[in-house]
């Protein structure tokens, strides 16, 4: 009976928040996807994806409403958004709430996945196989990374030595990295980077590719340091009475994209980045290098620190630290 009242309860709370709006005349019924960068970017461009899939497959019977740039949730709301049902269904990054999802974030060490296709299949494979308690409250829709992070600078960086005591813009274990190199990373939001280039306050940022044209970071930054760090690993969750409550067939439809989405949106971001660098080569004259294998190996030996740090700190919270580390490296190509 408790169950029951809750399902109710929970159905109307969705109801007033807006979500779940059954259609006038069609029957079908529509759900609202919060999603927290501008709409240009590439989560936004997989979440449209995503909902021209889901609308197709599902013959109309199933409609979504998208909301990118924050219009419905901010970045660091939306997950408990889902859970509290001002959103049915949200796409957001793990590492913005650090330490609440232990077996994501080891993506998010430096293993130096060679492209976005590679990690977000590995990542997808990875809560699949875990079912991690970190999304017991809502329902997995969608898995997927950036590609790796690489550094775009002011001033041209050939080796790692280049890097010594310059201040980047990094974020989460990309920082600790590049405060392990030599390096000064400095934290801030990706809309404050322009300003700060401008200023001098960083010569660089570290991050994937694709933000070279996406935010027009060539303009700033001629330089590229290829070196394949941190990938930032996102979630696109539903909230799990709404998923519990839509017809099997519907549900067969969404849990049928799962491991496509996360392919599809790897492969479009990894093809978006090669645009990006060729645009910028064309527009900004961007200069590309790449680490030596001297730098490479020097690479490799920061990271393990950092992941032997990750297996010690989620061991002592119950998780098997090692078996996530060594499932994601299992993954790797040889």
């Amino acid at each position: 009976m408790k169950t029951g009242l809750h399902m109710i309860l929970a159905s109307g709370a969705l109801m007033l928040a807006g979500c779940g709006e059954k259609g006038p005349t069609t029957g079908s019924l529509t759900l609202n996807y919060a999603n927290f960068p501008p709409a240009s970017t590439f989560p936004c461009v997989q979440m449209e994806h995503w909902k021209g899939e889901v609308e197709k497959r599902t013959g109309g019977k199933l409609k979504i409403n998208t909301y990118p740039g924050g219009t419905l949730l901010g970045a660091k709301d939306i997950f408990d958004g889902v859970i509290a049902g001002t959103a049915d269904i949200g796409n957001f990054a793990m590492s913005y709430q650090p330490g609440r999802f232990p077996v994501s974030e080891a993506m998010d060490l430096p293993h130096f996945f060679k492209d976005a296709k590679t990690s977000s299949r590995i990542l997808a494979g990875l809560i699949a196989a875990f079912k991690p308690a970190e999304f017991e409250k809502v329902k997995v829709l969608a898995v997927f990374t950036c590609p790796p992070a690489m550094v775009m600078s002011t001033k041209e960086v050939k080796s790692l030595a280049d890097l010594k005591n310059m201040p980047l813009r990094s974020s989460g274990t990309g920082a600790e990295v590049m405060k392990r190199l030599g390096a000064s990373p400095v934290a801030m939001p990706q809309s404050d980077v322009p300003d700060a280039l401008q200023k001098g306050v960083v010569k660089g940022n570290v991050s994937s590719g694709e933000v070279l044209k996406d935010m027009n970071y060539a303009s700033y930054c001629p330089y590229v340091f290829k070196t394949d760090l941190c990938v930032i690993s996102f979630a696109v969750v539903m909230n799990k009475a709404r998923y519990d409550a839509l017809a099997p067939e519907i549900r067969q439809v969404l849990e049928g994209l799962y491991m496509e989405q996360a392919e599809w949106t790897g492969a479009y971001v990894d093809q978006h980045v090669q645009e990006a660098i060729a645009w910028s080569k064309e527009k900004y004259k961007l200069t590309v290098n790449e680490p030596s294998g001297e730098d490479l190996a020097a690479l490799r030996a920061t990271a393990q620190p950092l992941i032997e740090d990750y297996i010690g700190r989620v061991t002592a919270k119950g998780i098997d630290g090692k078996a996530v580390i060594e499932f994601i490296k299992g993954k790797l190509p040889r």
